[in-house]
């Protein structure tokens, strides 16, 4: 089975990926699946794909393999693009869900659904060492609901309900978000330039 090397430690993230690319019967691997200890990179960009575009580099150079990086996040456009980029970290505690969650519903208290629209985006990063990082896009387009819904998913996936659909992403199968997320759109993107660029064995 093919194999391919994912710069990230969030176990979320790692499941959509496993999700997306097990269809193609490519097995993923994370820097939670390393014996060696890599230091996280350090997310300064001011871009989802400045920040994607680091981690993809720094892990490739670190490891001398190909690596597949993301930077994603959710733009409320209520917010003028807010949380973006600090999405992780908007109660300023990185990858705490809840408090990002909490924040978010107290900044669109009383504001209603037909203004509460916003989309998840994704830039991904393929780096291979000796040439020159490729990076694809991909959003999802829907609202922020006012409360919580599922147990599926993580991050913002609860309060984030798709254009067309009556259901949250936290409440849609792995196979069902994979379909429409951002991420998933974004990895489809870079599949189809894999195969043009006859690169699909990574």
């Amino acid at each position: 089975m093919r194999k391919i090397l994912v710069a990230t430690k969030n176990k979320g993230k790692v499941a959509d990926f496993k999700a997306i690319f097990d269809r193609d019967k490519i097995e993923v691997i994370s820097l939670l699946d390393l014996d060696a200890s890599i230091d996280d990179i350090e997310e300064t960009g001011e871009t989802f794909s400045e920040n994607a575009i680091l981690k993809a580099e720094g892990i490739a150079e670190k490891l001398n393999i190909p690596v597949l990086a993301d930077d994603s996040g959710l733009s409320v456009d209520y917010l003028d693009g807010r949380p973006g980029v600090y999405s992780a970290r908007y109660a300023g505690i990185d990858q705490d869900d809840q408090r990002n969650n909490d924040k978010l519903l107290s900044e669109l208290e009383g504001v209603p659904l037909s203004e509460r629209t916003a989309t998840f985006i994704c830039a991904l990063a393929f780096a291979v060492p000796g040439e020159e990082t490729v990076v694809k896009y991909g959003k999802c387009h829907g609202v922020i609901v006012e409360e919580p819904v599922g147990e599926n998913g993580f991050g913002y996936d609860p309060l984030f309900m798709a254009d067309g659909y009556d259901r949250t992403m936290a409440q849609l199968s792995a196979d069902e978000k994979a379909q429409i997320s951002h991420r998933g759109r974004a990895l489809v993107a870079l599949a189809e330039w894999l195969k043009l660029e006859g690169k699909g064995g990574f």
